[in-house]
Formats: structure tokens, sequence, C-alpha cells
């Protein structure tokens, strides 16, 4: 009789023309079983994306985030939208209470994000000048990583800098920031948390930079240009942020991928996942099918990211298939639930753990 390993993978091959060999890293490193308790208790330096309702009313999330992860960043919370409901006021509620959760269960708290184009309180569509955008920006990360230094020890300083589509490798996302001082406001925001924070890791965060095809070759060109133009000028950067929200459908342009991760660290930055998970609406209907194809997924980015040299961090964007941004965007046609996370919505460990797993102990 064919072990459950065995049929699934025939079924991958049956249905989806998907091959996994079974000799191969991935084919050896997948069992069918759940993933296996970290040596002696010890917690591997997983992170998660966390919501502030589950954490403070469920046993359960709570539970799963403790037992797994060493980091937590929240899904909310550090954004313009939540913490500056009008220009005078600054409201810290929900980055205290995460960060109260962290440090009591032996955790560390990043910090996300300071300079964004998106989640915009309104408020800030009246800024109309050079001087009004530099002082609102400064004041911004003064006040914000001022509260939190030394507690909160890694920053994405900007997110999502790059357009989808870039028209040109000098091409960046428009914004506020964009609109009223130029790709200046990039260099600005990192000097200013530099000076606020001497001691914080400052990040870049951003994603589609992983896939195979044009417009995501084109993403990697812009991206690898900006962060250069900072390390030529001197503008204090420590790492790159790959989101890696992946695309169940679209391989991993594992050449191109390496390449960049190789570029990066010639530059003498870190490279940290973080915002793992996979988008799965157009993988087939099957649980046990899609899982495999999406660890086989991760898999492959991951791989190519550790590119020689182990990775910095990972981070996945949640812990339970329960709560997930994806199906707000990608909801699955069949009207099946998405399973973009590490576990599924009962908490049970899914392959995609596996692998990620596989990759926090290779880090050699």
């Amino acid at each position: 009789m064919l072990s459950r390993r065995e049929t699934i993978l025939s079924a991958l091959r049956a249905t989806t023309g998907f091959a996994v060999a079974a000799s191969s890293p991935f084919g050896t490193l997948i069992a069918g079983e759940a993933a296996a308790q970290p040596a002696g208790g010890v917690r591997l330096p997983l992170g998660a994306a966390v919501r502030d309702d589950p954490l403070e009313k469920e046993a359960d999330y709570r539970a799963a985030i403790i037992r797994h992860c060493t980091q937590i960043v929240g899904e909310g919370g550090l954004k313009w939208y939540d913490l500056r409901p009008s220009r005078e006021r600054f409201v810290y509620d929900r980055p205290d209470r995460q960060l109260a959760f962290a440090t009591a269960n032996g955790m560390t708290l990043r910090g996300h994000t300071l300079v964004w184009y998106g989640a915009m309180p309104d408020w800030t569509k009246s800024i109309s000048s050079a001087a009004e955008a530099e002082r609102e920006m400064v004041g911004h990360i003064e006040q914000v990583m001022g509260r939190y230094r030394g507690r909160i020890k890694s920053w994405d300083v900007v997110n999502e800098a790059i357009p989808d589509e870039p028209a040109s490798r000098s091409d960046i996302r428009p914004s506020i920031w964009q609109q009223r001082l130029g790709e200046s406001h990039i260099a600005l925001a990192l000097r200013t948390a530099a000076r606020v924070d001497p001691q914080a890791q400052l990040v870049i965060n951003e994603y589609d930079i992983e896939f195979v095809g044009p417009r995501f070759r084109r993403k990697r060109e812009a991206f690898l240009r900006l962060l250069r133009d900072l390390k030529l000028r001197n503008v204090p950067l420590h790492a790159v942020g790959l989101q890696g929200h992946l695309r169940a459908e679209i391989p991993i342009d594992k050449e191109g991928l390496s390449a960049f991760i190789s570029e990066c660290r010639t530059m003498g930055l870190q490279v940290l996942v973080t915002e793992l998970d996979v988008v799965d609406e157009k993988l087939p209907g099957p649980p046990e099918v899609r899982d495999i194809l999406a660890a086989s997924r991760v898999y492959d980015f991951l791989d190519a990211v550790r590119a020689g040299s182990p990775i910095d961090s990972i981070l996945t964007w949640g812990i339970t298939d329960r709560y997930t941004w994806v199906p707000l965007y990608f909801k699955r046609a069949d009207g099946l639930e998405n399973r973009p996370l590490p576990l599924d919505r009962d908490y049970r460990p899914k392959p995609m753990l596996t692998v990620i797993e596989h990759f926090l102990r290779d880090r050699r």
C-alpha cells in the first residue's frame, strides 16, 4: 500500500503536473506528519504577526504564539492610521499591549511601520508643502521611536517604496512623502531613525521581488538601485525586509532572487523575511494537496533567500489560518477556506511549518 506521503505526491502529479522527487530535499523533508517539536523544548527564532483581539481574548491563539514564536509584530497598532487619529494626538494603547505581551513571554516586538504610502489618516492629505511634510514625518519618527527606544529593536522604517510596475530603475511609489519631498524622504527617514535610536536595526521592507517574470525582475532592479544609492551615500540602513507574500501559482525566480540576496549581503545588509504566507486562491481544492504545494513554494523561496548564508530572521504574517488577510483580497472561487499560514484554523501544524523550521535549524 502507498504511504500517506506517496498518496499525496501521486495526487499532486495527477491533478497539477507538480512533481516532487522522493530523493529531492523537499521530498525528503516533507513526510506528511505534523511538524516536530523543537529539540529540548527550545523555541526556534520564528516570528509572526499578531492581531490584538484574539491575542487578548483567545487562550488557544496566545498559546500558539507562545509555543512557536520568539518575535512578534503587530498587524496594526504602529501604522499612522492607528497611531495618529489627529495631527496632535498619538494613541499608543495597542503597541503598548503588544510589547507587554512580548516582554512577559520572552519575545521581542518589531516596529511596523514608520513611513508608508498606505494606512494614512485623512488629515495627512492637507500636508501642502515640503517643509510641512518634513516636520510631520520627522516629528512622527522622533515621537514613536523615542517612546520605544531600546525596547523595539528592529523597525521597518520605510515600507514598500517601489511601485508594482516601476517605469524605470529610479521609480519610487507615489505617496504624500514622495509628492512633497521626492526620493530624499527615504534617506531623511533613515537618518532620523538612526539619530533617535542609534542601536535600532533599520529596515526597508518590500514585496513582489521573488517571482519569475519581467515585472518582478524590474522591481528587483529598482529596489537594488535604491539600496545601492543609500549605501553609497552612507545613509544608515542595516537590513532588507522581504515580505514573502508568495503567490502559489507563480514560480520563484531562484537564480534572480539569490543574486539579489548576494548583492544585499555584499553591501553589508542583513536579509529578513518579514511577512511570509502563501496566497492559495488558484491552487487545487484538497487541503493536503494545497498544503504540500504551499510548503514547496515556501521551500523554494527560503532556499533562494539563504543564498549561501543563514537567513537572519523569518516572520510569518499570522500564525493560524483562522486569522489571515488573504481571503479579504484572494477569496477562493470554490468557497473553500484559504490556507496560507503554518498552522491550520484548529492550530494543527502544516507542512509549511516543517519547512520553516528546517531553515531555522539549518543556519549554517
